[in-house]
């Protein structure tokens, strides 16, 4: 295990081992035990601690002063970053309850000194001791989940070097270079320009005689100034953008990305307890990165030409792939495929409301299904509808219903041309039903949550998880307040929509072999959407609706559960490592056919699977079980 391995006096294990979880909940008749069964090792600066499948792991490495990190590693030459750990990381668990040799490679990266339990004394402490128990099965079941995601990406796309994990594993603080430049609202457009010259910077934040940040002017925002002729005299409140765009400085740059592509802004105030930082913009973020993903949306966004907007969204999966390559876990991926597609049906309805003219009332456009709950994968059917402004009384209503029928129509059919086929059940903004005034939405969801017998709880799930995505989104958050307060008192409808949950049965035999299509083009092949993905998105709509939550991505609606103490932490971690696992699976999946030019689909072989990626499939799956149970308490009347 390396050198200096030395017998140690057991008070300083103790002090030790009594403040780092999970022994801390031991007694210190148990915490004298498991000292004496210690060793400290010393690893200089560079040492391998663990070789990915050399090292026989013969003790769990506990880091006690000093730090390693963590990687995979795909051949000789590319190596993909896990995680670092400092003082109380563990090392090694999930190979020694496996018997496997070492998984991935453990470096110290500075002098390090660990604390190395015997495997024996370990495991025997795991059997003895349900909380420690649970601490590590819970963390080995996240260990699992990254190594799968190790294994697809260094099997199944192009490796990258450990650097491309930047996106997700910086926060937005370390990209600050200067500290921001600020000036008084009194300042002239002269004193900002004169300021960002001398600083060498492209802003200035602007604060009131208050001492409150109330804007910032940008090289853009000078730029704008000089073409409209402004007198250089003016002061910058003229100019300035306001309120500024704040983040939190622990966020990590992946969300920085998001903000700048969802709200269109190039600047973002980076803060820490209110405190401003400092300033980082888009080009910060990409001067890292490399960046297909925001590229390509500042490109639809500034199209001009509905068929070179067909060309633009053939881009959207090579633009994806990157992320695949960087580590993007699947919630994050679909976020990105989301923003992309809200951005190409943003400018496809920019420029038809350009053809036929202002709407007649305020509307707003809604993504329902998948695109509602944020997330999307490749191509899927199209499903969205439309909601307007009920006519004021006494003004003809015919108008706005031929308005927006003809733009439903030529917005689905301009989709179709980008490449989102049209809904099999003609859940689109083209078909009439779903192009309403607010009114008649109402009554449409009152009737499904009030009908004592619903004929079909499928259709109306998909419009439960509407999203509003472009116009007057106020009128479809108002609607969403509606439906919320409207369903959680309706128990005969979340009777019927529990007892369609209960159907959704894991795709796993007794013997935990994988249940696939018996017959047809699909044989032998694994429907991941239905099987595995739909249970959990099922369930995960249920309870919200169940409790008035107005969330509709499932993992937030999980996570709104788990604080609420709904669902318990550990069902939430749990839940979402499953769903995450299976999200990426298929988008991987469905990449590779897009790239062989295949339409996409969710129908996986389990033999084209790695022994990883097929272990880590059937504990995804082992969940639903719990959400069936978990339902089965909530809902007895159904049973």
């Amino acid at each position: 295990m390396g050198s200096n391995e030395y017998s140690t006096v057991p008070r300083m294990l103790l002090d030790f081992l009594g403040k780092t979880l999970p022994f801390t909940h031991l007694d210190s008749g148990e915490l004298e035990r498991l000292s004496r069964h210690c060793l400290i090792n010393f690893f200089p600066k560079g040492s391998i601690i663990f070789r990915q499948n050399v090292s026989e792991v013969t003790h769990l490495c506990l880091v006690q002063k000093g730090g390693v990190k963590v990687y995979f590693q795909a051949d000789e030459t590319v190596a993909t970053l896990k995680d670092y750990g400092g003082e109380g990381a563990a090392i090694g668990a999930l190979s020694i309850v496996r018997g496997d040799r070492a998984d991935l490679t453990v470096e110290a990266v500075e002098d390090t000194f660990c604390l190395m339990v015997e495997k024996g004394t370990f495991l025997d402490l795991v059997r003895r001791n349900p909380r420690v128990a649970r601490f590590y099965l819970h963390g080995l079941s996240e260990d699992v989940i990254c190594d799968a995601y190790s294994v697809l990406r260094s099997q199944k796309m192009r490796a990258r070097k450990e650097e491309a994990l930047y996106l997700f594993n910086t926060r937005i603080q370390a990209l600050i270079r200067t500290q921001p430049a600020i000036v008084a609202t009194s300042a002239t457009i002269r004193e900002a320009g004169g300021a960002m010259a001398d600083r060498g910077i492209g802003s200035v934040l602007v604060r009131n005689p208050s001492g409150c940040i109330v804007g910032i002017v940008t090289d853009r925002d000078l730029r704008k100034a000089v073409a409209r002729g402004l007198e250089y005299d003016l002061t910058v409140d003229r100019i300035m953008a306001s309120p500024v765009r704040t983040i939190s400085a622990q966020s990590d740059c992946f969300d920085a990305l998001l903000r700048i592509i969802r709200d269109g802004y190039d600047h973002l105030v980076v803060e820490h307890r209110k405190q401003i930082l400092g300033v980082v913009t888009a080009h910060d973020i990409m001067a890292y990165q490399g960046g297909p993903p925001l590229y390509l949306f500042r490109d639809i966004a500034a199209e001009k030409d509905m068929e070179s907007l067909f060309v633009l969204s053939e881009k959207v999966p090579a633009g994806v792939r990157t992320l695949i390559e960087e580590g993007a876990q699947g919630r994050n991926i679909s976020r990105v495929i989301t923003l992309l597609n809200d951005c190409i049906v943003g400018r496809i309805l920019d420029l038809l409301i350009e053809r036929l003219g202002p709407p007649p009332v305020n509307f707003c456009w809604l993504s329902l299904g998948s695109d509602g709950r944020e997330e999307q994968t490749f191509r899927t059917d199209q499903d969205n509808a439309i909601i307007y402004q009920d006519p004021e009384e006494g003004t003809p209503g015919q108008a706005a219903e031929d308005y927006f029928r003809t733009l439903g129509h030529l917005a689905s059919e301009h989709l179709i041309a980008c490449g989102y086929p049209r809904c099999k059940s003609d859940f689109m903004a083209s078909n009439p039903r779903w192009c309403k005034p607010y009114s008649v939405w109402v009554n449409y969801f009152h009737d499904w949550v009030a009908s004592p017998e619903p004929t079909d709880t499928a259709t109306a799930a998909i419009f439960f998880d509407f999203r509003p995505v472009y116009g007057e989104v106020d009128l479809g958050y108002a609607l969403r307040r509606k439906v919320s307060r409207l369903a959680e008192r309706q128990h005969s409808f979340l009777n019927h929509l529990a007892a369609d949950c209960l159907h959704s049965w894991p795709p796993l035999s007794f013997f935990r072999n994988f249940i696939v299509e018996k017959n047809g083009e699909h044989k032998n092949r694994l429907d991941l959407k239905k099987r595995g993905l739909s249970p959990i998105v099922n369930f995960a709509r249920l309870m919200a609706l169940r409790y008035g939550i107005e969330e509709t991505n499932t993992l937030d609606r999980m996570r709104i559960m788990a604080e609420t103490e709904r669902i318990s932490g550990e069902f939430y971690a749990d839940a979402g490592q499953a769903y995450e696992f299976q999200i990426q699976l298929n988008l991987v999946h469905q990449l590779e056919m897009v790239e062989a030019g295949l339409v996409p689909d969710s129908f996986i072989d389990p033999a084209d699977l790695s022994d990883v990626e097929r272990n880590t499939l059937k504990e995804a799956f082992s969940v639903i079980d719990r959400m069936l149970a978990h339902i089965k308490r909530a809902f007895p009347s159904v049973l």
